[in-house]
């Protein structure tokens, strides 16, 4: 499943990060790396963009930025 498909309040593990070096490096440099837990926080009216959790802060994203982010759901 994709990062941008998952609903406020849902927590999974990034498996797979895009190979664009980038946006991953990017996203890197924000903790967002293979293996660490997000939970979506919050979603803008529109659906874009969304607000993550990711090692105990708030990082707001586009859903064009996440989509290629492939993760596993957790409870």
């Amino acid at each position: 499943m994709k990062l941008s498909e998952l609903k406020k309040g849902q927590s999974a593990r990034i498996v797979a990060m895009p190979s664009s070096g980038g946006l991953r490096k990017r996203l890197a440099e924000m903790g967002m790396l293979v293996g660490e837990v997000v939970r979506v926080e919050g979603v803008a009216p529109l659906g874009d963009p969304v607000e993550l959790l990711v090692r105990r802060y708030r990082l707001t994203l586009r859903k064009s930025e996440i989509g290629n982010i492939t993760v596993e759901e957790v409870q």
